[in-house]
């Protein structure tokens, strides 16, 4: 038994490390939250199902799963979510956005790991249900981190499931960025990375579940986390802990 065990639990090592391949779509892919593209039906549901933060909610709470597909400008994602109870309770897209409901990305363009908590080696997105997307930038000369409000970078759309209305798919034409990013404030006229077959990047998907609280009760990802001194909310600071994906033609 204790050998069955080992092999397991290496066989999930290896799977962890293996780059999920993403297939690319020559068809347009229109952002409408709709999901009417043919190459969505034939794509593979990858499940966002592991407690970061709390208790993993029972499934008429919380579930979701997404797929992926990518051409040169865009990584393409479709998220399908089950919660009973949207809830948005700050206004302000960069006021505790990860204390109301939320769908995040994390990608890291040369996959690359490593700390990103106040630079752009990677990026966490937080897609708000209005839509905002935001994610934290370098410290200031204060020392406080600046919250940047990134609508260009994730164009998304979500709308209801005719078929059950605590669904919803949501559609997203994610830019891939470099770590050469800087601070829109800087400047800078930042350009997107084309994407090409055989690129590898790191990549985790994420939800923020809150039912009426002052902050939210579970936070959910697509991949298992190893916990530092027991906590393994460590997507916005390590994206070591991402998983990876390698787009295929």
């Amino acid at each position: 038994m204790r050998k069955v065990v080992i092999i397991s639990l290496l066989l999930v090592s290896i799977s962890n490390l293996l780059a999920a391949s993403i297939s690319k779509t020559k068809e347009l892919i229109l952002i409408d939250g709709m999901a009417n593209e043919k190459i969505w039906k034939t794509q593979q549901w990858h499940a966002i199902d592991q407690a970061i933060i709390g208790e993993l909610p029972v499934s008429s709470d919380f579930s979701g799963r997404y797929k992926l597909v990518w051409d040169k400008q865009f990584l393409y994602i479709l998220a399908e979510i089950t919660d009973d109870k949207l809830f948005d309770a700050h206004p302000n897209p960069v006021d505790a956005y990860w204390d109301d409901d939320c769908l995040e990305i994390f990608i890291d363009e040369d996959a690359s790991g490593g700390n990103h908590q106040f630079n752009f080696n990677a990026f966490a997105y937080h897609l708000a249900l209005d839509n905002q997307v935001v994610d934290i930038g370098e410290k200031d000369s204060s020392g406080n981190p600046e919250f940047l409000v990134l609508n260009n970078h994730a164009k998304n759309r979500w709308t209801r499931s005719q078929l059950d209305p605590t669904k919803i798919i949501w559609e997203v034409a994610l830019a891939v960025y470099d770590d050469q990013f800087q601070s829109p404030s800087s400047g800078k006229k930042n350009e997107p990375v084309q994407l090409k077959s055989g690129k590898e990047m790191g990549f985790m998907m994420a939800y923020c579940d809150n039912d009426g609280s002052a902050n939210r009760e579970s936070f959910i990802g697509s991949k298992d986390i190893d916990a530092v001194n027991g906590d393994k909310n460590r997507g916005y600071i390590d994206a070591s802990v991402f998983g990876k994906i390698k787009l295929v033609d």
